[in-house]
């Protein structure tokens, strides 16, 4: 059974917690009854987002009350309306709830709402769910001061093995950590796409009690980025045959062949960033932000990017651009065009 040691990580300000807090943080405030009167839920892991925005909701209001709960979503939230719903005393319940989610008034500022914020009534509860937030905003500062700003940030690979440990252990079942980490390979970052190929691994694995690299080999399938980069590393070890494999493993998925050439292309120009980055000193959580990857995935892109010059990259990222207008302009196949591609790459 893999053995994994998790470092609960601290209290970053007053009101705010990290995500590994925030399942025990929320989970005290609702057997407690101490509900806040707003929550602000952000960051760029939606699965996790979404696990905590439903708990709350519903632990506060019953399946199918609308008189108790109102919902608004998107950029163009009308604020007098939600202030007015706010203000509205509960129908034969303790709390009413308001779910905001993506409204964007935590990274530009909305002074009505910012100083609406502290005069929300005991009796209602204000649940935000957002990508991004400005920490310096009035609006910010006012949840961290009356409610609890939680943040969801991409888990790093140790608490990701943890939470799928957890799953299998639940399951009666085991698994090597070397199987673990095959497997995040696979599935990628994503907790919402390891939650799905998981479940399918469970359910194939029904009859077994270990779990195997030749499981996870069979059964999941993994996302086409994962395939692009195992293209991308066949392709920096000059394996024209691999390469090439997993380039027609993507047609037989049906994936279109402009996707597949975006795909790659935009990988060339993460390694060219990294590998910049990198040789200017910049630290991995830095990289990460500025290339829109988990931090424990770094390592792994950088391996990949010293098989390339800066030079090489560009010119990559030159002959993909070129392979697109190609495409367009009728000259050559979209399957070839890409094909092409990858051979001179890969010898």
């Amino acid at each position: 059974m893999v053995s994994v040691y998790f470092r609960t990580m601290h209290l970053l300000s007053r009101g705010q917690v990290c995500y590994n807090e925030a399942m025990k943080t929320i989970k005290e405030d609702i057997e407690n009854g101490s509900i806040k009167r707003l929550y602000l839920l952000y960051g760029e892991e939606a699965y996790l987002k979404r696990q905590y925005r439903d708990k709350l909701k519903n632990a506060l209001v019953a399946e199918g009350d609308t008189m108790n709960l109102s919902c608004f979503e998107g950029k163009d939230v009308n604020v007098r309306q939600l202030i007015d719903q706010s203000e509205t005393l509960p129908f034969f319940q303790e709390r009413r709830v308001i779910l905001v989610e993506g409204c964007g008034f935590f990274k530009n500022a909305n002074e009505e709402l910012t100083e609406y914020l502290p005069q929300i009534p005991e009796t209602t509860c204000i649940i935000f769910v957002e990508d991004e937030v400005d920490k310096r905003s009035k609006a910010y500062k006012a949840v961290t001061r009356i409610g609890r700003a939680v943040d969801f940030s991409r888990p790093d690979e140790k608490t990701l093995i943890r939470w799928l440990e957890k799953r299998v252990i639940k399951e009666n079942k085991t698994i090597s950590r070397t199987a673990l980490e095959c497997f995040i390979g696979i599935a990628g970052a994503d907790m919402e796409s390891m939650d799905h190929e998981m479940e399918k691994l469970l359910c194939y694995t029904m009859d077994k009690q270990e779990i195997t690299l030749q499981d996870i080999q069979d059964i999941c399938v993994g996302q086409t980025e994962n395939h692009i980069f195992q293209m991308v590393d066949a392709i920096s070890a000059r394996d024209q045959a691999k390469a090439l494999t997993l380039y027609y493993e993507l047609l037989e998925l049906k994936e279109p062949p402009m996707r597949i050439l975006f795909l790659i292309a935009r990988q060339f120009r993460n390694l060219l960033l990294i590998k910049s980055m990198s040789m200017k000193g910049y630290p991995k959580d830095a990289i990460a932000k500025n290339a829109g990857i988990p931090v424990f995935a770094v390592s792994k892109n950088l391996s990949q990017a010293k098989a390339f010059s800066p030079d090489q990259l560009k010119q990559m990222i030159s002959d993909c651009a070129q392979a697109e207008e190609d495409v367009k302009l009728g000259r050559l196949n979209d399957s070839l065009a890409v094909e092409l591609l990858i051979v001179p790459f890969s010898t």
